[in-house]
């Protein structure tokens, strides 16, 4: 089995692949003040709730774009393993052709998604993850990562509204039954869940346009399968995408890999 790690802002995904088949895949909230030890025995959990043997475990790779907890649950992982993890960054090979300005400010949850989206749909793609910040890649027709877009995420927004005015409560995000309502709870919930999804509508016909020719898009991420069902355009609703992306990474890196895959310390 190889071990999938995502650390965000908000979430830390996991997720386990026999060969191309993703036999779990599991959230954990971020906590920075979680140590080393706690994750440990977080993820040790998240293996044995899912029945996955340690000595099982062939290797894992990890992407973050959380800097302060990247060391952390590397370490916490590799601990638990055995093994030395693949990091998402310099020197890992991607197959991608990046042609923006600064090729190395590029997340390495926007390369796995691009990895994983070139692999899976096809070209031209625009994929929005819908996490902490939404990010919207543009993939050509070539396959080349042409760049995209950054904006706040859904529950982000949400949160904003609710702080910076004297009068509007904090919401649960749940699937308003119509866009017009009457009580204002229900307005905020109906604006943010239609509001965004006309967003990504918008910008995906603004890629198209721009591109000049139709494109796929493809959503992602944790706020992803709330808002798809109102978008007016056609979406791909694929929740393991950054599993994949890294499982792709991990296959295009195993000669790397095989050079030091253990790691001292002992399992458990």
């Amino acid at each position: 089995m190889i071990l999938t790690l995502d650390v965000g802002n908000m979430n830390i995904q996991i997720g386990g692949f026999e060969g191309e088949t993703l036999r779990f895949h599991s959230r954990c909230a971020s906590d920075p003040k979680k140590t080393e030890d706690e994750y440990r025995l977080l993820i040790r959990d998240l293996l044995e709730l899912y029945q996955v043997k340690l000595d099982g475990i062939e290797g894992g790779i990890l992407t973050s774009v959380v800097p302060s907890l990247t060391p952390v649950v590397q370490q916490a992982a590799e601990r638990l393993i055995g093994k030395r993890l693949l990091v998402v960054g310099a020197g890992v090979k991607t197959g991608l052709n990046i042609r923006i300005e600064s090729p190395n400010e590029l997340g390495g949850d926007m390369v796995v998604n691009a990895v994983a989206a070139l692999h899976k749909y096809p070209k031209p793609i625009a994929v929005f993850d819908m996490e902490t910040a939404t990010s919207l890649s543009v993939i050509d027709r070539e396959g080349a990562y042409v760049g995209g877009a950054l904006m706040p995420g859904l529950r982000v927004s949400v949160d904003a509204m609710g702080d910076s005015t004297a009068q509007l409560p904090q919401i649960p995000l749940i699937r308003p039954q119509k866009l017009i309502c009457s009580s204002t709870v229900s307005c905020m919930q109906s604006g943010a869940v239609y509001g965004y999804a006309a967003m990504t509508d918008g910008l995906a016909a603004q890629v198209a346009e721009e591109l000049g020719e139709p494109v796929t898009v493809v959503l992602t991420g944790s706020s992803a399968e709330l808002i798809a069902p109102y978008c007016k355009s056609r979406v791909h609703l694929d929740l393991t995408l950054q599993m994949d992306g890294l499982r792709l990474l991990y296959e295009k890196n195993q000669s790397r890999y095989r050079k030091n895959p253990e790691k001292g310390g002992k399992k458990g």
